[in-house]
């Protein structure tokens, strides 16, 4: 929690998504576009983002369908190559995420001077890329080793695209990731990427984690921020600042914008 508060202050902040295009190797990657069309993509959506006034921003590689366990080093040195070139434009905190791979998560964090990352951490699935185990044991070791004791480690305990196959309570297994695991944060989320996390799945994990920063991961929009921030301690946002609100456009200036604007208010 002390990395988390580091980072972010004693406020709720508002995290945005910056979704890079299908990177090289993967099914949708653009080749006619290239490394050049995803740093340019990049470059808008965070300076959308930024002009929007979030509080941080996260790069993540939500368009490699389908997703990975274990990614392609590609993917990884290429979402390292991009950040690279746009740090001179980051005026925000910024996190990662290599989905699904805890793994790749923490070295992109390392070799970008990333302050966060988001990963599934802890629990077995039942997802659609098979059966999923991650070790938050050998993550956080790993960071260790990597230098980054610092890094603020964001525990997503409720999986998109995949079923718990531990039958606990959502509020149980939260609580249970917190003390055998010592995340910095812990995220609630929908079934799928862009869809809400119930209220009472994050109602009832705040109350079992009153001192824990509990935030909204998935699915929150202008009308339900305000309503989501009176129960977390924060949210991630992506497809609603998209133009139309859909998760794989562009994001929408002015769509950023008024979320920020209803996130003040509410703040």
């Amino acid at each position: 929690m002390q990395n988390f508060r580091k980072v972010f202050g004693a406020g709720k902040p508002v995290i945005a998504m910056v979704h890079l295009g299908a990177l090289p190797g993967s099914p949708l990657y653009d080749e006619g576009a290239g490394l050049e069309g995803l740093y340019q993509g990049a470059l808008a959506d965070l300076r959308a983002l930024q002009a929007a006034g979030f509080d941080a921003v996260m790069f993540g590689n939500e368009n490699d369908r389908p997703y990975e366990f274990k990614v392609d080093v590609a993917s990884t040195a290429t979402m390292a190559a991009i950040i690279g070139r746009l740090r001179a434009e980051i005026t925000v905190p910024f996190g990662v995420n290599v989905l699904w791979d805890a793994m790749a998560s923490v070295a992109l964090a390392a070799a970008t001077g990333a302050a966060f990352v988001r990963e599934i951490f802890t629990g077995v699935y039942a997802s659609d890329m098979g059966t999923w185990a991650p070790n938050a044991g050998e993550a956080m070791r790993y960071r260790n080793r990597l230098g980054r004791r610092d890094l603020a480690m964001l525990y997503n305990v409720s999986a998109e695209f995949a079923d718990s196959l531990d039958r606990r309570p959502l509020p149980d297994r939260a609580r249970s990731a917190v003390f055998s695991s010592v995340p910095d944060a812990v995220l609630v989320s929908g079934a799928i990427t862009g869809e809400a996390a119930r209220m009472e799945d994050l109602e009832g994990v705040k109350r079992v984690l009153p001192d824990v920063p509990v935030l909204a991961n998935t699915g929150v929009k202008h009308a339900t921020v305000a309503d989501v921030l009176a129960v977390a301690d924060g949210c991630i946002v992506g497809s609603a600042l998209k133009v139309d609100g859909h998760t794989w456009n562009a994001v929408d200036p002015d769509r950023a914008a008024d979320f920020m604007a209803r996130v003040r208010a509410s703040r």
